[in-house]
């Protein structure tokens, strides 16, 4: 079963292609998907990356974990399900009610 990595710390000019061949020296990568601004299109500094075992997936945070890409720390550990986001913030409807008088 393919395990998911997060990869954060990515320099922002690292492609797809760079992020598979890192990742290729510890197993099989499934893909590898680099997360972009949806209104500019720069990379966000993060992606993602699914190896084809879990072996190859630990095998690859331990050797990624903290080393160097262009001058950048990367973050590699097992990605998290999204959590839900609360509706909360934004100009109205949030605080507390206070009275008028």
């Amino acid at each position: 079963m393919a395990s998911k990595l997060y990869v954060g710390g990515l320099p922002y000019a690292a492609t797809e292609s760079q992020l598979t061949s890192l990742f290729a020296e510890h197993g099989t990568v499934e893909s590898a998907r680099i997360v972009a601004d949806k209104f500019t299109g720069q990379s966000r500094g993060f992606g993602f990356v699914e190896m084809s075992t879990s072996e190859e997936a630990q095998a690859a945070i331990t050797a990624l974990n903290g080393s160097q890409m262009d001058g950048r720390s990367l973050t590699v550990n097992e990605a998290k399900p999204m959590e839900p986001r609360s509706g909360g913030g934004g100009r109205f409807g949030s605080g507390p009610k206070r009275s008028r008088f």
